[in-house]
């Protein structure tokens, strides 16, 4: 962070009234994430990093910053910032994944943001999204937005393994600037992720009773190409958009093939074993509810 910005940020921080904002940062194995993404949260007034056991460094690198740490097994992203959400202090909350980063540009519009009396519960903030060392300026990715700001009791993440949005009481304004999402850097880190979401898809698809025939197999994978190179224009990335779109297509088939095979082997009498769902009312209750 250059010394003009920090400046700018520490005189924001330090202005009267600003309400307080906690950070949640949930991790496993993320050694090669977590220095960036808790250097650009240094700010916040509190860091929560919630680990789920990792093996690697992560930990010991958090050791170097001032951050909570709180460990909690995974049962995927939505129960795990649920729980988050309520052990934070402070009643805004930021949550940033390990891959993404704060600019300085951004950490001073949520600062001015929280310097003002705000009749909003929540904020999306865009992801600028980096592939292979190139931000992604088409194929849906260049509308990438989330709800990220929030105060603690307006929101909540649904009951979903995967692809869950936070769910905001009222109209959820966008702030100007965005993260910056690191989204892919090689395929030996991307890789196990891509797998998981697969797998996590098809889980969650079939606990909802849902079936895998021709048209999920065939008709949503080339459907998602379609849409994402061609009607998003994806293919003015070059080689990046052609690649990331069929990779894109070619995680739809494996979540539908999965759950085709679970129906399957259900079918069959066979005990399906499914990733570790969190069934707790606690978890997705709102506070106060």
């Amino acid at each position: 962070m250059k010394a003009s910005d920090r400046t700018s940020i520490e005189e924001l921080k330090n202005r009267p009234g600003r309400e307080k904002v906690s950070v949640i940062v949930t991790t496993y194995n993320e050694e090669a994430n977590i220095a960036g993404c808790l250097e650009s949260v240094v700010w916040a007034d509190e860091v929560l990093l919630v680990d789920s056991y990792s093996t690697d460094r992560t930990l010991e690198i958090a050791a170097g910053f001032d951050v909570k740490v709180l460990q909690r097994e995974y049962f995927g992203s939505a129960a795990q910032k649920n729980w988050s959400i309520d052990r934070v202090s402070h009643d805004w909350v930021l949550i940033i994944d390990a891959d993404e980063r704060v600019p300085p540009p951004l950490a001073a519009e949520i600062l001015r943001t929280l310097s003002e009396p705000q009749q909003v519960n929540g904020f999306y903030i865009r992801r600028e999204n980096i592939f292979i060392d190139q931000v992604v300026r088409h194929s849906g990715w260049s509308t990438d937005k989330v709800v990220r700001l929030f105060r603690r009791g307006k929101g909540r993440y649904p009951n979903r393994r995967v692809h869950a949005d936070l769910e905001i009481e009222g109209p959820v304004p966008v702030l100007r600037n965005p993260f910056t999402h690191h989204t892919f850097r090689s395929f030996d880190q991307y890789f196990p992720k891509f797998l998981n979401y697969a797998e996590w898809g098809a889980a969650q698809a079939f606990r909802d009773g849902r079936e895998a025939g021709v048209t999920e197999l065939a008709g949503r994978p080339l459907w998602r190409f379609v849409r994402t190179y061609v009607v998003q224009l994806g293919f003015l990335d070059g080689k990046h958009g052609l690649v990331l779109c069929l990779l894109q297509s070619f995680g739809v088939f494996l979540k539908y093939a999965r759950l085709w095979e679970y129906n399957i082997r259900s079918r069959r009498g066979e005990a399906v074993h499914l990733p570790a769902f969190d069934d707790d009312e606690q978890t997705w209750r709102r506070p106060g509810n």
